[in-house]
Protein backbone atom coordinates (compact mmCIF):
# COMPACT_ATOMS: atom_id res chain seq x y z
CA UNK A 1 0.00 0.00 0.00
CA UNK A 2 1.37 3.42 -0.93
CA UNK A 3 0.99 6.63 1.12
CA UNK A 4 -1.98 7.95 -0.88
CA UNK A 5 -3.94 4.73 -0.46
CA UNK A 6 -3.11 4.61 3.24
CA UNK A 7 -4.35 8.18 3.67
CA UNK A 8 -7.60 7.38 1.82
CA UNK A 9 -8.13 4.48 4.21
CA UNK A 10 -7.51 6.78 7.18
CA UNK A 11 -10.02 9.31 5.77
CA UNK A 12 -12.67 6.59 5.48
CA UNK A 13 -11.95 5.37 9.00
CA UNK A 14 -12.14 8.94 10.32
CA UNK A 15 -15.61 9.29 8.79
CA UNK A 16 -16.77 6.14 10.55
CA UNK A 17 -15.19 7.23 13.83
CA UNK A 18 -16.88 10.64 13.58
CA UNK A 19 -20.27 9.03 12.97
CA UNK A 20 -19.81 6.69 15.92
CA UNK A 21 -18.62 9.50 18.21
CA UNK A 22 -21.73 11.53 17.45
CA UNK A 23 -23.91 8.47 17.95
CA UNK A 24 -22.24 7.94 21.32
CA UNK A 25 -22.79 11.62 22.15
CA UNK A 26 -26.52 11.33 21.42
CA UNK A 27 -26.72 8.37 23.80
CA UNK A 28 -24.92 10.45 26.44
CA UNK A 29 -27.45 13.24 25.99
CA UNK A 30 -30.28 10.75 26.56
CA UNK A 31 -28.58 9.50 29.74
CA UNK A 32 -28.10 13.09 30.91
CA UNK A 33 -31.81 13.79 30.52
CA UNK A 34 -32.69 10.75 32.65
CA UNK A 35 -30.14 11.76 35.31
CA UNK A 36 -31.53 15.29 35.52
CA UNK A 37 -35.06 13.95 35.92
CA UNK A 38 -33.88 11.77 38.80
CA UNK A 39 -31.76 14.52 40.33
CA UNK A 40 -28.56 12.50 39.91
CA UNK A 41 -25.05 13.88 39.40
CA UNK A 42 -23.67 13.88 35.88
CA UNK A 43 -20.18 12.60 36.64
CA UNK A 44 -20.22 8.90 37.57
CA UNK A 45 -16.73 7.83 38.77
CA UNK A 46 -17.69 4.16 38.94
CA UNK A 47 -18.90 4.20 35.33
CA UNK A 48 -15.78 6.07 34.19
CA UNK A 49 -13.60 3.46 35.86
CA UNK A 50 -15.62 0.63 34.34
CA UNK A 51 -15.36 2.05 30.81
CA UNK A 52 -11.62 2.72 30.98
CA UNK A 53 -10.77 -0.65 32.51
CA UNK A 54 -12.87 -2.51 29.93
CA UNK A 55 -11.36 -0.64 26.98
CA UNK A 56 -7.79 -1.12 28.20
CA UNK A 57 -8.46 -4.84 28.69
CA UNK A 58 -9.89 -5.13 25.15
CA UNK A 59 -7.10 -3.09 23.56
CA UNK A 60 -4.77 -5.17 21.37
CA UNK A 61 -2.52 -2.29 20.26
CA UNK A 62 -0.57 -0.72 18.82
CA UNK A 63 -2.10 2.09 20.92
CA UNK A 64 -0.89 1.90 24.52
CA UNK A 65 -3.30 1.69 27.50
CA UNK A 66 -2.22 5.23 28.43
CA UNK A 67 -3.11 6.46 24.95
CA UNK A 68 -6.52 4.78 25.09
CA UNK A 69 -7.20 6.44 28.45
CA UNK A 70 -6.13 9.87 27.15
CA UNK A 71 -8.34 9.57 24.07
CA UNK A 72 -11.37 8.42 26.00
CA UNK A 73 -10.81 11.04 28.66
CA UNK A 74 -11.67 13.66 26.06
CA UNK A 75 -14.52 11.57 24.64
CA UNK A 76 -16.05 11.32 28.11
CA UNK A 77 -15.33 14.99 28.83
CA UNK A 78 -17.32 16.05 25.79
CA UNK A 79 -20.10 13.61 26.74
CA UNK A 80 -20.32 15.09 30.24
CA UNK A 81 -20.58 18.61 28.83
CA UNK A 82 -23.42 17.50 26.52
CA UNK A 83 -25.34 15.95 29.42
CA UNK A 84 -25.13 19.17 31.46
CA UNK A 85 -22.77 22.15 31.73
CA UNK A 86 -20.28 21.12 34.42
CA UNK A 87 -18.00 23.40 36.43
CA UNK A 88 -14.87 22.20 38.23
CA UNK A 89 -13.32 24.26 41.04
CA UNK A 90 -9.58 23.92 41.50
CA UNK A 91 -6.69 25.49 43.40
CA UNK A 92 -5.51 28.16 41.02
CA UNK A 93 -4.49 30.20 39.24
CA UNK A 94 -4.14 28.58 35.82
CA UNK A 95 -1.18 26.28 35.16
CA UNK A 96 -0.84 25.09 38.77
CA UNK A 97 -0.39 21.36 39.30
CA UNK A 98 -3.96 21.20 40.67
CA UNK A 99 -5.19 22.78 37.43
CA UNK A 100 -3.25 20.15 35.47
CA UNK A 101 -4.70 17.38 37.65
CA UNK A 102 -8.24 18.70 37.12
CA UNK A 103 -7.74 18.74 33.36
CA UNK A 104 -6.26 15.23 33.44
CA UNK A 105 -9.36 14.02 35.28
CA UNK A 106 -12.13 15.93 33.49
CA UNK A 107 -10.68 16.83 30.08
CA UNK A 108 -11.02 19.98 28.03
CA UNK A 109 -14.78 20.19 27.50
CA UNK A 110 -15.90 21.24 30.99
CA UNK A 111 -15.68 24.67 32.63
CA UNK A 112 -12.92 25.32 35.14
CA UNK A 113 -13.08 27.81 38.00
CA UNK A 114 -9.93 29.00 39.76
CA UNK A 115 -9.97 29.37 43.57
CA UNK A 116 -7.33 31.09 45.68
CA UNK A 117 -7.37 28.57 48.53
CA UNK A 118 -8.64 25.11 49.44
CA UNK A 119 -11.46 26.36 51.67
CA UNK A 120 -12.89 28.30 48.70
CA UNK A 121 -13.01 25.08 46.67
CA UNK A 122 -15.02 23.36 49.39
CA UNK A 123 -17.35 26.38 49.62
CA UNK A 124 -17.86 26.43 45.83
CA UNK A 125 -19.03 22.82 45.82
CA UNK A 126 -21.01 23.00 49.07
CA UNK A 127 -23.01 25.98 47.76
CA UNK A 128 -23.58 24.35 44.37
CA UNK A 129 -21.74 26.98 42.35
CA UNK A 130 -19.34 24.28 41.14
CA UNK A 131 -20.27 20.66 40.57
CA UNK A 132 -16.94 19.18 41.67
CA UNK A 133 -13.70 20.33 43.24
CA UNK A 134 -10.13 19.08 42.83
CA UNK A 135 -7.72 19.42 45.76
CA UNK A 136 -4.29 17.98 46.63
CA UNK A 137 -4.33 15.56 49.57
CA UNK A 138 -0.79 14.18 49.82
CA UNK A 139 2.63 14.24 48.21
CA UNK A 140 5.06 11.33 48.03
CA UNK A 141 7.91 13.52 49.30
CA UNK A 142 6.25 15.83 51.82
CA UNK A 143 3.29 13.76 53.01
CA UNK A 144 -0.24 14.93 53.73
CA UNK A 145 -1.71 18.28 52.73
CA UNK A 146 -3.00 19.07 56.20
CA UNK A 147 -5.29 21.92 55.16
CA UNK A 148 -7.27 19.55 52.93
CA UNK A 149 -7.60 16.98 55.72
CA UNK A 150 -8.75 19.61 58.21
CA UNK A 151 -11.51 20.82 55.87
CA UNK A 152 -13.22 17.42 55.99
CA UNK A 153 -13.91 17.62 59.73
CA UNK A 154 -16.77 20.07 59.26
CA UNK A 155 -17.55 19.76 55.54
CA UNK A 156 -20.45 17.54 54.37
CA UNK A 157 -18.69 16.87 51.06
CA UNK A 158 -17.50 13.43 49.99
CA UNK A 159 -14.49 12.13 48.08
CA UNK A 160 -15.76 10.63 44.82
CA UNK A 161 -12.51 10.05 42.89
CA UNK A 162 -8.73 10.25 43.11
CA UNK A 163 -5.79 10.55 40.73
CA UNK A 164 -2.01 10.74 40.84
CA UNK A 165 0.05 13.35 39.02
CA UNK A 166 3.84 13.08 38.65
CA UNK A 167 5.37 16.38 39.77
CA UNK A 168 8.51 17.80 38.18
CA UNK A 169 9.76 21.08 39.62
CA UNK A 170 12.06 23.39 37.68
CA UNK A 171 14.07 26.47 38.60
CA UNK A 172 12.62 29.10 36.29
CA UNK A 173 13.82 32.65 35.68
CA UNK A 174 15.19 35.08 33.11
CA UNK A 175 18.48 35.29 35.00
CA UNK A 176 21.69 34.74 33.09
CA UNK A 177 22.88 32.02 35.47
CA UNK A 178 21.81 30.09 38.56
CA UNK A 179 24.58 31.60 40.71
CA UNK A 180 23.19 35.14 40.33
CA UNK A 181 19.84 34.23 41.94
CA UNK A 182 19.40 35.37 45.56
CA UNK A 183 15.63 34.92 45.98
CA UNK A 184 13.52 31.89 45.05
CA UNK A 185 9.74 32.15 45.02
CA UNK A 186 7.21 29.33 45.16
CA UNK A 187 4.52 27.58 47.15
CA UNK A 188 5.99 26.28 50.45
CA UNK A 189 5.26 22.66 49.49
CA UNK A 190 7.13 23.07 46.18
CA UNK A 191 10.12 24.62 47.94
CA UNK A 192 10.10 21.73 50.41
CA UNK A 193 10.11 19.20 47.58
CA UNK A 194 13.34 20.79 46.30
CA UNK A 195 14.99 21.44 49.66
CA UNK A 196 18.18 19.44 49.08
CA UNK A 197 18.83 20.90 45.61
CA UNK A 198 18.27 24.45 46.84
CA UNK A 199 20.57 23.94 49.83
CA UNK A 200 23.31 22.53 47.58
CA UNK A 201 23.05 25.00 44.70
CA UNK A 202 21.60 28.18 46.22
CA UNK A 203 22.56 27.99 49.91
CA UNK A 204 22.37 31.76 50.44
CA UNK A 205 19.18 32.42 48.52
CA UNK A 206 16.10 33.53 50.45
CA UNK A 207 13.09 31.26 49.97
CA UNK A 208 9.99 33.37 49.42
CA UNK A 209 6.58 31.68 49.89
CA UNK A 210 3.73 32.36 47.47
CA UNK A 211 0.16 31.10 47.18
CA UNK A 212 0.99 28.82 44.22
CA UNK A 213 3.76 27.88 41.81
CA UNK A 214 1.97 29.83 39.10
CA UNK A 215 1.77 32.93 41.28
CA UNK A 216 5.54 32.60 41.77
CA UNK A 217 6.11 32.43 38.01
CA UNK A 218 3.89 35.46 37.47
CA UNK A 219 5.80 37.43 40.12
CA UNK A 220 9.15 36.69 38.43
CA UNK A 221 7.75 37.63 35.02
CA UNK A 222 6.25 40.86 36.40
CA UNK A 223 9.56 42.07 37.85
CA UNK A 224 12.04 42.13 34.93
CA UNK A 225 14.12 44.78 36.71
CA UNK A 226 15.26 42.06 39.12
CA UNK A 227 15.58 39.32 36.51
CA UNK A 228 19.14 38.34 37.48
CA UNK A 229 18.26 38.10 41.16
CA UNK A 230 14.94 36.28 41.31
CA UNK A 231 13.73 32.86 40.24
CA UNK A 232 10.86 30.54 41.02
CA UNK A 233 10.15 26.85 41.39
CA UNK A 234 7.34 25.92 39.04
CA UNK A 235 6.23 23.72 36.13
CA UNK A 236 7.24 23.82 32.49
CA UNK A 237 3.68 24.90 31.69
CA UNK A 238 4.08 27.95 33.93
CA UNK A 239 7.43 28.76 32.33
CA UNK A 240 5.84 28.68 28.88
CA UNK A 241 2.80 30.70 29.99
CA UNK A 242 4.95 33.53 31.41
CA UNK A 243 7.76 33.38 28.84
CA UNK A 244 10.45 32.37 31.33
CA UNK A 245 13.38 30.04 30.78
CA UNK A 246 14.38 26.95 32.69
CA UNK A 247 17.64 27.54 34.55
CA UNK A 248 17.70 24.05 36.07
CA UNK A 249 15.29 21.23 35.15
CA UNK A 250 13.80 18.61 37.48
CA UNK A 251 15.23 19.86 40.76
CA UNK A 252 12.83 17.91 43.00
CA UNK A 253 14.59 15.79 45.62
CA UNK A 254 12.52 12.64 45.03
CA UNK A 255 12.93 10.97 41.61
CA UNK A 256 9.33 9.72 41.78
CA UNK A 257 7.81 12.89 43.20
CA UNK A 258 4.03 12.46 42.86
CA UNK A 259 0.99 14.23 44.29
CA UNK A 260 -2.29 12.51 44.98
CA UNK A 261 -5.38 14.59 44.24
CA UNK A 262 -8.99 13.94 45.18
CA UNK A 263 -12.27 15.00 43.64
CA UNK A 264 -14.85 16.31 46.12
CA UNK A 265 -18.59 16.28 45.52
CA UNK A 266 -21.90 16.05 47.37
CA UNK A 267 -21.91 12.26 47.09
CA UNK A 268 -19.36 9.51 46.71
CA UNK A 269 -19.14 6.77 44.07
CA UNK A 270 -20.83 3.42 43.60
CA UNK A 271 -18.75 0.24 44.16
CA UNK A 272 -16.53 -0.95 41.31
CA UNK A 273 -14.75 -3.88 42.96
CA UNK A 274 -11.50 -1.91 42.98
CA UNK A 275 -12.17 0.85 45.48
CA UNK A 276 -10.67 2.86 48.31
CA UNK A 277 -12.47 4.32 51.34
CA UNK A 278 -11.36 7.29 53.42
CA UNK A 279 -12.59 8.05 56.93
CA UNK A 280 -11.76 10.22 59.92
CA UNK A 281 -12.33 9.45 63.61
CA UNK A 282 -11.21 10.32 67.11
CA UNK A 283 -10.82 7.72 69.82
CA UNK A 284 -11.97 7.64 73.42
CA UNK A 285 -9.08 8.53 75.72
CA UNK A 286 -8.15 5.28 77.41
CA UNK A 287 -5.37 2.69 77.50
CA UNK A 288 -5.30 0.50 74.38
CA UNK A 289 -7.61 2.73 72.34
CA UNK A 290 -5.38 2.82 69.27
CA UNK A 291 -4.95 -0.94 69.35
CA UNK A 292 -8.69 -1.47 69.54
CA UNK A 293 -9.43 0.61 66.45
CA UNK A 294 -7.14 -1.58 64.34
CA UNK A 295 -8.67 -4.89 65.41
CA UNK A 296 -11.94 -4.57 63.39
CA UNK A 297 -9.95 -4.08 60.17
CA UNK A 298 -7.68 -7.02 60.91
CA UNK A 299 -10.65 -9.25 61.76
CA UNK A 300 -12.37 -8.30 58.48
CA UNK A 301 -9.09 -8.78 56.55
CA UNK A 302 -9.24 -5.19 55.31
CA UNK A 303 -5.95 -3.64 54.21
CA UNK A 304 -5.22 -0.20 55.66
CA UNK A 305 -3.18 1.84 53.17
CA UNK A 306 -2.75 5.01 55.22
CA UNK A 307 -3.19 6.36 58.75
CA UNK A 308 -2.50 10.01 59.56
CA UNK A 309 -3.07 11.93 62.80
CA UNK A 310 -3.99 15.61 63.08
CA UNK A 311 -4.54 17.77 66.19
CA UNK A 312 -8.24 18.36 66.75
CA UNK A 313 -7.62 22.08 67.53
CA UNK A 314 -10.50 21.82 70.01
CA UNK A 315 -8.63 20.30 72.93
CA UNK A 316 -4.92 20.00 73.65
CA UNK A 317 -3.44 16.58 72.81
CA UNK A 318 -6.71 15.42 71.25
CA UNK A 319 -6.31 14.00 67.74
CA UNK A 320 -8.26 13.07 64.65
CA UNK A 321 -7.09 10.03 62.71
CA UNK A 322 -7.45 9.90 58.93
CA UNK A 323 -7.48 6.38 57.50
CA UNK A 324 -7.63 4.95 53.97
CA UNK A 325 -8.49 1.31 53.40
CA UNK A 326 -8.99 -0.91 50.38
CA UNK A 327 -12.62 -1.64 49.60
CA UNK A 328 -15.97 0.16 49.52
CA UNK A 329 -17.86 1.21 52.64
CA UNK A 330 -20.97 -0.56 51.32
CA UNK A 331 -19.26 -3.95 51.22
CA UNK A 332 -20.53 -6.28 53.94
CA UNK A 333 -17.12 -6.78 55.57
CA UNK A 334 -16.48 -3.01 55.59
CA UNK A 335 -19.90 -2.29 57.09
CA UNK A 336 -19.20 -4.77 59.91
CA UNK A 337 -15.75 -3.32 60.54
CA UNK A 338 -17.06 0.26 60.65
CA UNK A 339 -19.87 -0.71 62.99
CA UNK A 340 -17.37 -2.33 65.36
CA UNK A 341 -14.98 0.62 65.00
CA UNK A 342 -17.70 3.07 66.00
CA UNK A 343 -17.88 1.48 69.46
CA UNK A 344 -14.36 2.72 70.19
CA UNK A 345 -14.75 6.22 68.71
CA UNK A 346 -16.01 9.50 70.08
CA UNK A 347 -16.33 10.69 66.47
CA UNK A 348 -16.46 8.75 63.18
CA UNK A 349 -17.12 9.99 59.66
CA UNK A 350 -16.76 8.20 56.32
CA UNK A 351 -15.31 10.73 53.88
CA UNK A 352 -16.14 8.71 50.81
CA UNK A 353 -15.61 5.54 48.81
CA UNK A 354 -14.28 5.87 45.28
CA UNK A 355 -12.49 3.97 42.48
CA UNK A 356 -8.85 3.36 43.34
CA UNK A 357 -6.55 5.12 40.89
CA UNK A 358 -3.46 3.50 39.40
CA UNK A 359 -0.23 4.95 40.75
Amino acid sequence: MNVDNARKKIDALDMKILELLNERARSSQAIGKIKRQKGQGIYAPHRESEVLERLKALNKGPLTPAAIEAIYREVMSSSISLEKPVRIAYLGPEFTFTHQAAQKKFGASVEYFSCTNISDIFAEVEKGRSDYGVVPVENSTEGAVNYTLDMFIESPLKICAELYLPISQHLISNAAAVKSVNQVYSKPEALAQCRLWLEANLPNAKLMPTSSTTAAAKFVADHPQFKNEIACVASLLAAKAYDLKVLAPEIEDGPNNTTRFIVIAKSDAMPTGKDRTSLVFSVKDRVGALHDILVPFQTAKINLTKIESRPSKKKAWNYFFFVDFEGHARETRAEKALKELEKHCSFLKVLGSYPKADF
